[in-house]
């Protein structure tokens, strides 16, 4: 079959989703591609003044500005204390290229989650760095995580976690802090480095709740990390974004020789937008974003919810749905290869499972930051599709 072809040769989820562009329905990519909100558009008819606000202002005040917004939306006040060492990059995946440096450059074993989306595998991959997988269940429980971990991780000098996961939602904070706070006992006690890829960590408060503080727990028991934010997988920005990376300060001045290897800064104009959209959500408590998710989500589940695929609940509701196929004789790839005649991009799940593709033929994701009324459209097609599908 020629779409079955074209699509197997993919090497990545990336490559998936600059096909997935070309397509009626792409739920492949989590990217925001949702209407602006009534107050996200008057951000925009503001553009030409906060253009020449970035330029009327220095770099550093635009970083601390963005820095000072960012962190303060997101409960995670104790990292302002250094605010002068939390540095400003223009992609989540160049925080983690200068991560994938510095344990390249120190010889480091990594213990990386599975699932977990394809590229931070990748990036460490293509930097010759040492990795074996520690299954998301360990992190589920904080009776037993500190046991789990003495074994899965014990011949690994980095643990790398993301919270919450992407695909799955599976997070340490689900319930409280104290399955983090056991995960930070362990590597402190064990001198195991933390990397935490909080890129998804926004929909906690867009699921209604808040995030704990992550960075005072693992200052106050004195674990050595590294951290990683995001804004492009949140806002409606067009991929206008920045992240952020920490480091705890024993290995900060390391990570800093990294950052200013890679690049001077992020522009100041995208820093000051940003920043808008940011405080935007402050003033409506997240409505804007949260509402559009809970409506496709609703309407994933009432459409696709069946014999053919069983939406999985996370711990966590993020901006993808994960679903199970239940058909024993279809396997993702397939499911892939013919909704695409239908012109709807979904991502199999067997990108996630780096260590371990086949186990992820089970499992399709679909994103959901998209105009209401075109996702709909596309779930309408995906049910209408497999009420077609005779294998």
């Amino acid at each position: 079959m020629s779409v079955m072809t074209r699509l197997d040769d993919k090497e990545d989820i990336t490559q998936h989703e600059i096909s997935a562009l070309k397509t009626r329905f792409n739920l492949a990519d989590a990217h925001t591609h949702q209407d602006q909100s009534v107050t996200q558009r008057e951000i925009v008819n503001r553009l030409p003044e906060l253009w020449y606000r970035a330029q009327g202002q220095s770099q550093y005040q635009s970083e601390q500005e963005f820095i000072q917004a960012f962190f303060t939306f997101h409960g995670q006040e104790h990292a302002l204390k250094r605010h002068d060492e939390i540095y400003l990059v223009y992609a989540a995946s160049i925080a983690m290229h200068i991560t994938a440096t510095y344990l390249r450059k120190r010889n480091m074993r990594v213990g990386l989650i599975e699932p977990c989306f394809d590229n931070l595998h990748d990036l460490l991959k293509h930097m010759e760095v040492p990795l074996t997988p520690l299954d998301e269940t360990l992190l589920q429980s904080p009776t037993n995580v500190y046991a789990k971990l003495q074994s899965a991780a014990a011949n690994v000098d980095a643990i790398f976690l993301v919270d919450p996961n992407n695909p799955t939602g599976t997070s340490m904070f689900a319930k409280g802090a104290d399955t983090f706070v056991e995960v930070a006992r362990y590597c402190k006690d064990h001198g195991k480095l933390l990397i935490l890829d909080f890129c998804f960590a926004a929909f906690f408060k867009a699921a209604g709740g808040s995030r704990v503080d992550a960075y005072a727990i693992l200052d106050d028991i004195g674990t050595q990390y590294i951290i990683m934010e995001d804004t492009g997988k949140t806002w409606p920005l067009q991929d206008t974004k920045c992240a952020t990376i920490m480091a705890s300060r024993a290995i900060n001045p390391d990570i800093y020789s990294i950052v200013t290897s890679v690049l001077l800064n992020v522009s100041p104009f995208i820093l000051n937008v940003v920043t808008q959209y940011i405080r935007d959500s402050s003033d409506d408590d997240f409505e804007s974003v949260r509402s559009v998710l809970d409506v496709n989500r609703a309407v994933a589940r009432r459409h696709l919810q069946g014999s053919f695929l069983n939406y999985l609940t996370p711990m966590v509701e993020t901006s993808v749905a994960w679903f199970e196929i239940l058909r024993d004789d279809v396997s993702a790839d397939d499911l892939q290869a013919y909704l695409m005649a239908y012109e709807v991009y979904v991502l199999p799940g067997k990108y996630f499972y780096w260590s371990q593709p086949q186990a992820g033929q089970k499992y399709i994701r679909l994103a959901l930051a998209r105009k209401p009324e075109e996702f709909e459209q596309a779930v309408e097609t995906i049910a209408l599709a497999l009420e077609n599908y005779h294998g």
